[in-house]
């Protein structure tokens, strides 16, 4: 299929290290709602037979509710296929998964991940960001720190470790395969990928590189029915899973219930140093917290893209789509469609926008299990912020993640001294 020459890419990795591309993505949304994109060679990182790329609001939403005809199943959830040979293991998790068999493992997880258990730990939330912020700012030596180092790549990390119940010997491990799973497109931020007999890189999703952390999902498990606690690993070790579901499960929460904060914090941190105006208004209260929350995910939502796969020849905003073709939703510009977000306009922060239907955390079967856990760390964390920290303003330029999944910011310096604001 031809990639038409006034259709932008939006695939490459690397353009995303400079930041959400939000001119392509309108470009995309007035005039090729639903795109062909290419997909070449990068990075080593092998040439895929190309996707449709939806960026309108109303087709991202329809797309992650209409589970029969766009199947996470099929092809899995990441836009690269992955090797035939690891789709049944791939399967094995939720995420990809349709209903009805998704829903089996949805509601088991979610008798773990209940909201009364995720408000029990909301006063150690709150005191982790605390302590956090104020080592940040006492140990800056020039008023100055980044805050993904110092902050919130631990705070993100130390609070999923406590819901799942991890050993805080073993939390460093957790981090160590986040980066490996998540990072996997940057060469700087994950380390260089293992290569398969043929000199390509291997999946780091593939079971071949997922051993370790299995292997230690089932001594934790174990370790949980001996040594019962009030955690999720604990729930989980007593849910009736097999091994195969329950080192998917740990694998799921792991990678995502980590990033998703990891990502989201200092993507919501930028956002408030680029309007200290809006920042003033959170911090005199003016705007309630959780609106502001969301509206800093609207701008800065975790995950940039979704793969499904057409189980059927269907047509999509116009564009016929043949059974097998693979559709990638694309979140970030979901999130800035004017055809929904109209007052303001979608390029403004509105810290009090209401109403917000962003899709942040997705939509329809498959929408995020742990946006109650995301959405009390990320107010905490901002609140904690306002009462102790000065107004956020970069002391340096950030660095983003290469990676066409991913929103990260893996450095934001800050200015941390100085009368909090």
């Amino acid at each position: 299929m031809d990639h038409a020459a006034d259709v932008p890419d939006v695939f490459d990795p690397r353009i995303y290290a400079d930041g959400i591309p939000h001119e392509r993505y309108r470009l995309l949304r007035d005039r090729h709602p639903v795109a062909w994109q290419a997909e070449p060679e990068i990075e080593g990182w092998p040439a895929g037979p190309g996707f449709w790329a939806v960026t309108r609001h109303a087709d991202v939403v329809r797309v992650l509710r209409d589970h029969r005809t766009y199947s996470s199943w099929l092809g899995a959830t990441q836009i690269r296929d992955p090797d035939p040979a690891d789709l049944p293991f791939l399967r094995r998790t939720m995420l990809n998964q349709d209903p009805p068999q998704h829903g089996r493992l949805r509601r088991l997880v979610a008798r773990a991940f209940t909201p009364a258990r995720v408000e029990a730990f909301a006063g150690r939330v709150r005191e982790r960001a605390r302590t956090l912020l104020a080592a940040a700012r006492d140990r800056a030596e020039d008023g100055t720190a980044d805050l993904v180092r110092t902050v919130t790549d631990e705070y993100a990390l130390l609070n999923l470790t406590d819901l799942l119940g991890v050993p805080p010997a073993d939390r460093a491990l957790l981090l160590e395969w986040t980066v490996r799973v998540i990072g996997y497109q940057d060469p700087e931020d994950a380390p260089a990928p293992l290569l398969g007999p043929d000199g390509k890189p291997l999946n780091p999703r593939s079971p071949a590189l997922l051993g370790e952390m299995f292997a230690y999902a089932r001594e934790l498990a174990a370790h949980k029915r001996a040594h019962p606690g009030d955690d999720v690993m604990t729930a989980l070790a007593h849910a009736g899973l097999d091994d195969a579901e329950l080192e998917m499960f740990f694998f799921l929460l792991t990678v995502a219930g980590n990033d998703t904060v990891r990502s989201a914090a200092p993507g919501g941190l930028l956002a408030l140093a680029h309007a200290p105006d809006a920042y003033r208004q959170l911090a005199a209260g003016q705007v309630p917290v959780e609106r502001a929350v969301d509206e800093l995910l609207r701008v800065h939502p975790p995950v940039l893209s979704f793969r499904r796969t057409a189980a059927a020849d269907t047509v999509l905003a116009g564009q016929p789509i043949r059974a097998g073709d693979k559709v990638v939703v694309f979140h970030a510009s979901a999130n800035h469609d004017e055809r929904v977000f109209t007052d303001p306009a979608p390029g403004r922060l509105d810290l009090g926008r209401a109403p917000n239907p962003h899709v942040s955390f997705g939509d329809g079967p498959h929408v995020c299990l742990g946006a109650h856990f995301a959405r009390l760390q990320l107010r905490t964390l901002y609140e904690e912020w306002c009462a102790t920290m000065p107004v956020p303003e970069l002391a340096g330029p950030p660095r983003r993640l290469v990676s066409n999944f991913i929103n990260g910011i893996t450095r934001l310096p800050l200015r941390v001294s100085g009368p909090a604001g």
